[in-house]
């Protein structure tokens, strides 16, 4: 494979960058609290960049007392391995989608309803309100916790090696990968494609032997894994906004003691909104950069796909599942689905 040759400074758009594994503490100084954080991510994309960007400044915070370890690009596991790691311990901290967290807490894929956000706007007005509130209560409810706001995964994209995708009619039959998330699977089902869940570390190859013929995911994740090596035509239908949650292990997050904790989350709400940022720009700079990568891109109307989800029974069968509680916070925001 080719190395993809956006450099740091086009992925933040001129923020500086760090190392991905920051500042080792003095020699013989021992953190009193050595944390792991995990992502999926490569280590340029901006989740990365931001987070160690996040423990750097939480070091320096506390002294040194606490120590984050960044291991990014699913060093430790795929990411329903490092779910399991984070609900036992073995890993302290995890960036999960939520879209995937949707696997163990079912309201964390509310707001990944298909089509219920127009724009951002609308989302963090969502997230940073009282649907992100009940969400956050929910998962409060596991062995894990959130330890800061959302961050952004981005509007997702359908991508495809074989047909273009312009109208719900193109989804008929079309073989697509989506993740091991329920509600992405639900969707696609529901417009009679044919929805493959694989997971993420999987994905390349998947494309590449033709076991799937597209993917669908946001536009920083098509760049930074190369997926325009082995897609041909990107369909813009922006039909899930989906984010990621920083995890904790509830029993390490409680070790921390309150002042701490406050640090911890401070910065990463930081982090949080610089990452918004970049990956807001990066979603209409890379539109450019991988057009001249040979992905073409496709404008497409998104209303008719929302009225031909709004003809099944999708929107029913998923406020069943989340409650009247729940789909109330939703609609608040998005209006009436279904």
């Amino acid at each position: 494979m080719s190395t993809f040759n956006i450099s740091r400074r086009t992925l933040l758009a001129g923020a500086a960058a760090v190392p991905i594994f920051g500042i080792i503490t003095r020699r013989g100084e021992a953190a009193e609290f050595g944390y792991k954080l995990a992502t999926g991510q490569d280590p340029t994309h901006p989740v990365n960049v931001r987070a160690q960007e996040a423990c750097d400044r939480i070091r320096e915070a506390t002294s040194g007392r606490v120590d984050i370890k960044m291991f990014p690009a699913n060093q430790l596991g795929s990411d329903t391995d490092l779910l399991s790691q984070v609900r036992n311990g073995s890993v302290e901290f995890f960036n999960l989608s939520h879209s995937i967290l949707s696997t163990f807490v079912p309201a964390s894929s509310l707001p990944n309803t298909g089509f219920a956000f127009k724009d951002y706007d609308a989302v963090w007005k969502a997230m940073d309100g009282a649907l992100g509130d009940y969400v956050r209560a929910e998962i409060a409810k596991t062995p894990i916790t959130t330890i800061c706001k959302s961050w952004d995964n981005g509007f997702r994209q359908i991508t495809s090696s074989t047909r273009e995708i312009r109208t719900p009619e193109d989804l008929k039959g079309f073989k697509i990968r989506v993740p091991q998330a329920p509600m992405l699977t639900s969707l696609f089902k529901a417009l009679d494609a044919g929805a493959a869940p694989i997971n993420f570390n999987e994905l390349y190859s998947a494309l590449q032997t033709k076991v799937v013929e597209g993917e669908e995911n946001p536009l920083p994740i098509i760049a930074t894994t190369r997926l325009y090596e082995v897609q041909k035509s990107c369909s813009l239908t922006g039909h899930v906004w989906d984010g990621y949650w920083i995890l904790g292990n509830k029993r390490a997050w409680q070790k921390l003691p309150e002042d701490l904790r406050a640090i911890v989350t401070r910065e990463f709400d930081r982090s949080g909104q610089d990452q918004r940022a970049d990956v807001a720009r990066l979603s209409d700079s890379l539109r450019t950069t991988l057009s001249e990568k040979g992905i073409r891109f496709i404008d497409v109307d998104r209303e008719p796909f929302r009225a031909a989800l709004a003809k099944t029974s999708f929107y029913k069968d998923w406020k069943a599942k989340f409650g009247e509680v729940g789909w109330s916070h939703l609609e608040a925001v998005s209006g009436k689905l279904g």
